[in-house]
């Protein structure tokens, strides 16, 4: 949301915002799509859209599923967690796993895809009771910890107490120096995002405790999720199936209206959300 230089170029002022969205075709002009087709696209915060087929993806119903899904467990949020487990982080059955954010719709997702491929302890912070309740219950971890209530590092310590492999990093800060600490050798962190340092007005202090990277010979390694576009077959495959026999399940957080977009995101980015925050427009 800076204009700064990113990987992404910033929002502009007086535009629609960017953003992934669900709709149906009203119009075509392309052999490929036909009104009344559903399509998938990244034009965001608006009702109608005009854009090139090729920038649309058709996409199906899926029984007893919402549309939705293609914008949450199956789309970019479910391929960040797919390929930043296994692929940036190098996830390996019979490891610990350690998630911060983890109520949210990538967090979830890691989560349960490190059970199910035999995780030996998964952990999950959250920023409430009822978030950390339902990782535990709902989700299946094995520990989870909401990490207002004392510092993460004590926290983590107790949730794992024979260390981790892995950390799946959403928030950065206090969280990451935390995981750092509690990383066993040859230990990796996906660094998805850092949400605790958003808002920040002055440079954020990094990590205290790097210097356990270099005796522990841990990787700490940044990804974007465009870099694996590649692996979204293999994570609709793997999570489709997982959702169809009950053993993936998800929550969303469900807004109408447009006009309560704005507001939408800003309680996506204080943790008011559980699991994808979607923005329902009417039909």
């Amino acid at each position: 949301m800076r204009d700064v230089k990113s990987y992404s170029p910033p929002f502009e002022v007086g535009k629609p915002l960017q953003g992934g969205a669900v709709g149906r075709v009203v119009e075509s002009r392309s052999p490929g799509l036909a009104a009344g087709d559903l399509v998938q696209h990244g034009y965001g915060w608006r009702e109608h859209a005009v854009l090139d087929a090729s920038e649309a993806r058709k996409i199906e119903e899926i029984p007893g599923l919402p549309l939705s899904v293609y914008l949450g467990v199956l789309g970019m949020p479910g391929l960040t967690a797919y390929a930043g487990l296994l692929d940036v982080a190098a996830f390996k059955e019979g490891e610990a796993v350690f998630v911060s954010g983890a109520a949210g719709a990538v967090g979830s997702l890691v989560g349960q895809i490190a059970r199910l491929r035999g995780a030996s302890r998964v952990v999950g912070s959250a920023g409430s009771d009822e978030k950390v309740a339902y990782l535990t219950g709902k989700l299946g971890f094995d520990a989870a910890f909401n990490y207002k209530k004392g510092p993460v590092h004590e926290q983590l310590a107790k949730a794992a107490p024979d260390g981790i492999d892995v950390y799946f990093d959403n928030v950065g800060g206090e969280h990451l120096e935390a995981a750092i600490g509690a990383l066993r050798r040859y230990g990796r962190v996906a660094l998805c995002g850092s949400i605790s340092a958003y808002n920040a007005t002055a440079p954020v202090p990094g990590p205290r405790n790097l210097g356990r990277a270099v005796g522990e010979r841990l990787t700490l390694r940044g990804f974007i999720v465009g870099d694996h576009a590649e692996r979204m077959p293999d994570m609709i495959a793997e999570v489709g199936a997982g959702l169809r026999e009950g053993r993936i399940t998800f929550e969303e957080t469900v807004v109408d209206g447009l006009e309560n977009a704005p507001a939408a995101f800003i309680d996506m980015l204080r943790g008011a959300n559980v699991g994808k925050m979607i923005v329902r427009l009417a039909p």
